[in-house]
């Protein structure tokens, strides 16, 4: 699996040197910084194989551009350098592995998935956008997938085999919540326009054709089929190569939140970890995952392992971008990630609200209110503003009455 990763004058930074951990690596922090780079980089780097365009060197800088890598393999680990040729446009000497050893699922923002299956294809890719992963994928006129609507009706019709029953597996346990569950129903025309029976899915609130589900909805199923699907043909390409199924997944997921309500947001990469060990007990899994969401964080707390799973943070500091692993810590609650060095906010609240409390704050300890605006420089003002913009249950009253009724016993009310 991909151990260490080097880029040299490529991507938004000088350098970015990541040192991986054998299960889940984690990036955060703000948009633009390379996040989604990161995980395109690592994609080729493992597969030889550019998404979209490769990524292209920095502009006007002196030096020898390098993305170089360290993999382990069963035997030992070993490392991979490539430089770009100018002339050429293109990186050069990769020379990765000829027989990789794992299944490689990249799992894009955009809704399209990428997979790289070793006893397929040992050249290249399977690249889908939404409408090759719904309506199947085809190349130089073979069929190289058929779609999530075709399989998942072809499966659903042999109900007692594989791979129909982990399918449906899979699917209950991506659901948000016992409340919210999901369940397969009976497939079903939809349009005079379109001849095909379209899968079903039961909602709490009812049967819902699965063309005609949310975009949520649909990135679950996507996940869903393509985990399915890719572990399916995986192991039917072995049986006719006459080989044994490897025991190895790389997931890379970009935004793993993406389009999905709160509830679904702290329950769905402990769900996609716990779907890929039912593809195979015995299988091994490195996930490389980027996400804005505390709520994403919150969920791992019960299960994060500081001896093979690490988090990084990309941030912007003094007009640089640099990737740090952060030492992993419990915040407790979403308030205490939103304030934690991950995201960096003062308050949990709106930017009026925290501006609000500052002043507060300030007014408080005895502070010069002149820099704040002119609607915070006084204690009726300050009030006024938290009336407007707290709750009256916020615990924030408590110290600000307790504070403002001693310095109104003092007479200081209007300094």
């Amino acid at each position: 699996m991909l151990k260490e990763l080097h880029l040299q004058q490529v991507g938004p930074a000088d350098h970015f040197d990541v040192e991986f951990a054998d299960r889940l690596n984690i990036f955060t922090g703000d948009n633009g910084l390379g996040k989604s780079f990161l995980l395109d980089v690592a994609w080729w780097v493992i597969t030889g194989n550019w998404v979209e365009q490769p990524a292209y060197p920095q502009r006007n800088k002196e030096g020898n551009p390098k993305i170089n890598c360290l993999v382990s393999t069963e035997e030992n680990i070993k490392e991979y350098q490539s430089k770009f040729d100018f002339s050429e446009q293109q990186w050069r000497n990769l020379q990765m592995p000829s027989l990789l050893k794992e299944v490689i699922i990249y799992v894009r923002v955009d809704g399209g998935f990428s997979v790289f299956d070793p006893a397929r294809n040992r050249d290249n890719a399977y690249n889908f956008n939404p409408d090759a992963l719904w309506n199947g994928l085809k190349s130089n006129g073979k069929v190289l997938c058929n779609g999530l609507i075709q399989d998942w009706v072809t499966w659903q019709n042999q109900p007692n085999k594989y791979p129909f029953q982990l399918f449906s597996n899979v699917i209950k346990k991506l659901a948000p919540h016992p409340s919210e569950w999901i369940e397969i129903g009976e497939p079903t025309r939809v349009s005079v326009e379109d001849v095909r029976d379209i899968p079903t899915v039961n909602l709490p609130y009812g049967n819902v054709p699965v063309t005609q589900a949310s975009a949520g909805m649909k990135r679950i199923l996507g996940l869903a089929y393509l985990l399915v699907w890719t572990w399916y043909e995986h192991k039917k390409a072995s049986e006719l190569r006459q080989e044994k199924p490897i025991n190895q997944i790389v997931l890379l997921i970009d935004e793993v939140e993406s389009h999905l309500h709160p509830q679904w947001q702290r329950v769905i990469l402990p769900a996609i970890l716990a779907v890929a060990y039912e593809l195979q007990p015995s299988i091994k899994i490195q996930a490389l995952v980027t996400t804005h969401s505390p709520l994403v964080l919150a969920s791992l707390e019960p299960d994060f392992n500081e001896s093979e799973d690490r988090l990084f943070l990309f941030e912007l500091e003094e007009l640089e971008v640099t990737l740090n692993e952060i030492p992993w810590s419990k915040q407790g609650d979403i308030v205490g990630w939103l304030t934690s060095e991950i995201f960096g906010l003062k308050q949990a609240r709106s930017k009026e609200a925290e501006n609000a409390i500052e002043a507060a704050e300030a007014w408080m300890r005895h502070d010069d209110l002149n820099a704040f605006p002119e609607n915070l420089r006084t204690h009726s003002q300050i009030h006024l503003q938290l009336q407007r913009l707290l709750p009256g249950h916020d615990p924030f009253w408590a110290r600000w009455i307790v504070t403002s009724e001693k310095r109104n016993s003092a007479g200081l009310s209007g300094v």
